[in-house]
């Protein structure tokens, strides 16, 4: 939802001065950002790409920026519009996904990519409400585009705006019973002119200055109005709710190798936790201590060998996979597999936690071959 103009009528000469500051921080000191339009573009005249932002937003979804990088440039290299993007094999796009994780954001990527592209002719909505309604695009996603996309007065949230309004605001109420009075602020500062790079300033601010651990306070611009500073340890904020233990579920990998080297391979059902990637066979992946994660488990008889284990964190539980490789002479593809040739498994939709398992059975398998 966009800032009330009730925000907008209480707020001081001395809040607009604050956002004042920021932008003319930025101005200097902004990242360069393969996806960004800087400072001096848009006042020369150019104008973002509501594609390239939109791609960049759904990326950055718990995802760093520098991971993020490689992935967007090479996105835009296949598909340089949403209409290619629409056009593209879905098998393709989770290919190029692999390794970014968070499978669902692809899946919804390309499910977006085909709704604007069928229904709204290419052109991405300029609202929050409008936005909202797209596959995958959540409230903090439609905010971002809605400011940086389209000039929107929007309250983008993310991590590093949460921590910059805590520090500034000395907010002692734990995240995330927080965010409901950090956005209230946040509404106060968005300025009418240049909201999104407002919005970008806040999260380079976070990213570069005000950072979780040991922030460079003598150069931020907002120094002399921030709170925690003045409470002695900017440090301690923001406060984080307890964290809870993540469950432990087990399971086994097994890892067939072909006389020329091959590897066998399925896909997953395109629903559900990495849904639509590959994988070599597993087993259920449970929480039971005496689950089956043995060779009787495997789906085939061959000669079954053990080579490790491997270890995984999903946003909710982490996983244990005990991996076994067997040497297969000959053997029937088994329904729904197919075997990669060494040299393409790298190209493979493969999660990170089954290149993990291939690496255990067969170290450098995963690595790309020139």
């Amino acid at each position: 939802m966009a800032p009330s103009s009730a925000a907008r009528k209480g707020v001081s000469k001395h809040q607009d001065d604050l956002a004042g500051r920021l932008l003319a921080w930025y101005d200097a000191h902004h990242r360069e950002l393969p996806w960004r339009i800087g400072p001096a573009e848009l006042a020369a005249g150019a104008m973002p790409d509501p594609y390239h932002v939109w791609l960049s937003e759904i990326m950055l979804q718990q995802t760093t920026v520098e991971a993020v990088k490689p992935y967007f440039r090479k996105f835009l290299e296949k598909w340089p519009t949403v209409a290619d993007l629409a056009a593209a094999d879905a098998d393709d796009v989770m290919k190029a996904w692999a390794g970014l994780g968070y499978y669902s954001r692809a899946r919804n990527l390309k499910k977006c990519a085909d709704f604007v592209a069928s229904e709204l002719e290419g052109a991405f909505p300029g609202s929050e409400d409008g936005l909202r309604e797209l596959p995958g695009v959540g409230a903090y996603t439609a905010a971002a585009i809605a400011a940086i996309a389209f000039g929107r007065r929007a309250s983008v949230m993310d991590g590093n705006v949460e921590r910059v309004m805590s520090r500034l605001f000395e907010i002692r109420t734990p995240l995330p019973s927080a965010k409901p009075e950090i956005r209230a602020l946040l509404d106060g500062l968005v300025p009418e002119d240049r909201p999104g790079d407002f919005a970008q300033a806040m999260m380079d601010l976070g990213a570069t200055v005000c950072t979780p651990k040991r922030p460079r306070c003598m150069l931020c611009p907002l120094r002399e109005d921030c709170r925690a500073i003045v409470a002695g340890d900017p440090e301690l904020l923001p406060v984080k709710g307890k964290k809870i233990e993540k469950p432990q579920r087990r399971g086994a990998a097994y890892v067939a190798v072909r006389k020329d080297g091959a590897i066998l391979l399925r896909k997953r059902p395109d629903e559900g936790l990495l849904g639509g990637m590959s994988e070599v066979p597993t087993t259920g992946w449970t929480a039971r201590v005496d689950g089956d994660t043995g060779v009787e488990a495997a789906p085939f008889a061959a000669d079954w060998r053990h080579r490790g284990s491997v270890a995984h964190v999903f946003t909710h539980f982490t996983l244990e996979l005990t991996v076994y490789r067997a040497d297969i002479g000959s053997l029937a593809t088994p329904a729904g597999h197919w075997w990669s040739p060494i040299s393409a498994v790298h190209d493979e939709a493969l999660p990170t936690v089954m290149k993990k398992a291939i690496e255990s059975a067969i170290p450098g398998a995963t690595k790309r071959r020139h």
